[in-house]
């Protein structure tokens, strides 16, 4: 070779090493199959498309073989290598599922075998786009300017004049609105269902939409308290453009630590359940329960709860009992017939199981109706609650089912509950929410063990402000009367999510509204009479505030007494209240006095087009901290639930970056709950994860539509793509 075609060959090398290195997703050559060690449980192999090595795309393993529909699913690395572990012996079908991909032809194998996988290049944007999450389709609703804020009415800009703000519009269209039960962007909704009929205009297809099944009375309300006439056009104009062929951006390939993640599913329950909650483990101790059931409900679906054995592969469901005269909590008619039932009333639950927790025993304490709404006369006079703050009515009281026994006991409770969390206590107490109520409540479960007496075993309080800053509780005025410096003052501000600190023993919860706020509550030595409440509004148009947000749903507390919520505004905040530097209580220790206390991250995703100052367009309903590292990432991570996202989002604090832990298949993976189990320490990543469920009201929008079953769903974090 001469001394100038050796500098053109090495030339041509360099280029062809650039090329390769500078197509995102894709590498310069094709390792061996035969060179990635696995074992007969694995699967194995690497993916190329017609670009060459495809990295950070998805890797399906599914069968039917099993006694549950069962599924893993992993990440291939920066060479296209991809390794499926510790599969159960049975015949499965694998394919590659990928952004700027189709999904790829779907090859049948079995465990032990290497499987090189040719993935296929979308052949347009729009094809590319069916695999986007819903999150990245619904950042093309247009939001109102600000200038349209505060509504004018129906007659007027048609935004209704109760909404004042932009920030509470966005509130309304993410989680306080539709999102709070599915998605908004995934193909069932971004798409008309043909079955509704045909209507003269868009407008009138949405009016329609929105009355469907036994939730329509819902949801026309939710349009009516933003402002019908100005809500339906922005929802058509939405479909109107994806029907014409606009599309959204397209979102990045997992990324470091995400290609690390296996993704574990099996199917449960019925298509007509959906589930609200699941629960693994004593979050007090992680190892508890190892290797054991998971458990989940149904809110107003069905009044099942749904056991599964991860290990055996195994779905049964138990019935949850109510006393006679418990009401059913959805209607029993429609309001008009749903594209996927027609004018079949398919939610039947009288018992509203909402939210779980386990305790040390292994036993499942839920937050569930009992009875009918009227309280008994123990809630109204003679328990010392009662006597310091008397209570009518209840909506949804508790229950706990031993699985040692089979047995069910019905808990008679005065107040109402939603979520609920044990504290680290001698009583075991268990503290419950309550969302638009006036009280917070407890029940020491030691007693109720000891003496099966629900009147008393359980307690409540008001929640009162020391706006007259004393340092204890007095005489107070009532919600809306004017203030009185001799006195304190009642708030109205039941929670929604309910969080213990393990530092200190007060309890937390989150309010809902706009701006929302969260809430402290001292118990002090005699809580219906002692206990004093701090509330913190999250900093919206303030001034003062470092940051800008907007309206809490979901919330959790870390080792350090550190509070993590979700708001609307698109962030994961936190709020440390060892940084204020005001008085925390008195007469302006109302809500706005410690703006410096909130630390607010953008969570993933896009951002409604042409909207400032907001974070991500995607909907985060709770979120969850992993306190003693059941993942992989460290203690004290929050994980929010990215439930536009089709993910998890593991927030790393020290850099302030997410880790997204995305659900690729079946599409429309919704999260309400999550927790974290360890079910052997000795085994690194392989004995720790983190459980959640698909949790949308509507598994039929979900991938594979009317049929489509929840899954339960498990994250690993290996220390690399290939580990086994």
């Amino acid at each position: 070779m001469t001394k100038k075609a050796f500098y053109l060959a090495t030339a041509a090398i360099v280029i062809a090493a650039l090329l390769g290195v500078s197509r995102p997703g894709h590498s310069a050559r094709k390792p061996a199959a035969a060179a990635i060690p696995m074992d007969g449980t694995d699967i194995a192999g690497v993916v190329t498309s017609s670009k060459g090595p495809e990295a950070g795309v998805w890797v399906i393993a599914e069968t039917k073989d099993l006694g549950t529909g069962f599924r893993k699913i992993v990440v291939t690395d920066d060479q296209g290598r991809y390794l499926v572990p510790d599969l159960p012996k049975a015949n499965y079908t694998v394919w590659v599922r990928g952004y700027g991909l189709v999904d790829s032809a779907k090859v049948q194998t079995a465990p032990g075998k290497a499987l090189d996988l040719k993935a296929l290049i979308a052949p347009s944007a729009k094809e590319a786009a069916q695999y986007y999450p819903a999150s990245y389709w619904y950042s093309m609703l247009r939001i109102p300017p600000k200038s349209d804020f505060p509504g004018t009415g129906e007659n007027g800009n048609g935004i209704s004049e109760q909404v004042t703000d932009q920030g509470q519009w966005i509130e309304m269209v993410k989680t306080d609105g539709c999102e709070a039960c599915h998605q908004l962007g995934d193909k069932a909704t971004r798409e008309m269902p043909a079955s509704l009929g045909a209507f003269d205009t868009s407008v009138a297809a949405w009016d329609r939409r929105i009355q469907s099944g036994q939730v329509g009375s819902q949801m026309k309300s939710t349009i009516i308290r933003m402002g019908q006439k100005r809500a339906l056009a922005l929802f058509a104009d939405w479909t109107d453009r994806i029907k014409a062929g606009e599309l959204p951006p397209a979102p990045p390939r997992p990324q470091g630590l995400e290609r690390n993640v296996v993704i574990t599913q099996w199917d449960w329950a019925t298509p007509k359940d959906y589930f609200h909650d699941e629960i693994t483990t004593d979050r007090r101790n992680p190892t508890s329960n190892a290797n054991g059931l998971v458990y989940g409900v149904h809110e107003v679906s069905t009044d099942l709860l749904t056991v599964l054995d991860p290990v055996h592969y195994t779905m049964t469901q138990v019935p949850i009992p109510v006393n006679p005269g418990t009401p059913q909590s959805e209607p029993a008619e429609v309001l008009q017939p749903s594209a996927y039932w027609g004018s079949e009333p398919i939610s039947t639950a009288k018992a509203t199981a909402h939210s779980l927790m386990m305790d040390s025993q292994g036993r499942v304490w839920t937050a569930a109706a009992t009875r009918p709404r009227d309280n008994p006369d123990f809630c109204k006079q003679g328990n010392p609650s009662a006597t310091a703050f008397p209570l009518a009515r209840s909506s949804r009281q508790a229950n706990v089912y031993d699985p040692k026994t089979k047995q069910w006991t019905l808990i008679s409770l005065c107040f109402s509950t939603q979520h609920l969390m044990f504290a680290e206590d001698a009583n075991n107490t268990l503290w419950f929410s309550g969302p638009g109520g006036d009280v917070l409540g407890w029940l020491n479960t030691k007693m109720f063990d000891e003496t099966h007496d629900a009147q008393k075993s359980q307690g409540w309080t008001a929640l009162v402000l020391d706006t007259n800053g004393n340092g204890k509780r007095d005489d107070y005025t009532e919600p809306g009367q004017p203030s009185d410096p001799t006195k304190d003052t009642r708030i109205k501000a039941g929670f929604y999510a309910v969080s213990p600190s393990p530092v200190d023993g007060s309890i937390w919860g989150t309010v809902l509204g706009f701006p929302g706020a969260i809430v402290r509550v001292n118990p002090g030595s005699d809580p219906p009479n002692t206990a004093l409440a701090e509330i913190y509004e999250l900093p919206w148009n303030n001034p003062k505030a470092p940051v800008q947000g907007f309206s809490p749903r979901g919330m959790d507390i870390d080792r350090n007494g550190v509070i993590w919520t979700v708001l609307s505004s698109g962030h994961l905040a936190s709020f440390d209240r060892r940084k204020c530097k005001g008085p925390l209580n008195g007469p302006t220790a109302t809500g706005q006095q410690c703006p410096e206390g909130w630390t607010l991250y953008r969570t993933p995703g896009p951002s409604f087009a042409g909207v400032d100052k907001m974070g991500s367009a995607d909907t985060n309903y709770y979120d969850w901290v992993d306190q003693f590292d059941t993942f992989g990432m460290g203690k004290n991570v929050p994980i929010a639930t990215g439930n536009d996202n089709d993910a998890l989002e593991v927030l790393d604090p020290a850099t302030g970056k997410f880790v997204v832990l995305r659900v690729p298949y079946p599409m429309g993976f919704f999260a309400k709950s999550l927790d974290g189990r360890i079910d052997d320490p000795k085994t690194g990543w392989k004995g720790k994860g983190l459980w959640s469920t698909y949790s949308t009201r509507t598994p039929w929008h979900m991938e594979g539509g009317k049929g489509t079953t929840s899954k339960a769903v498990k994250f690993q974090m290996r220390p690399d793509p290939l580990a086994h």
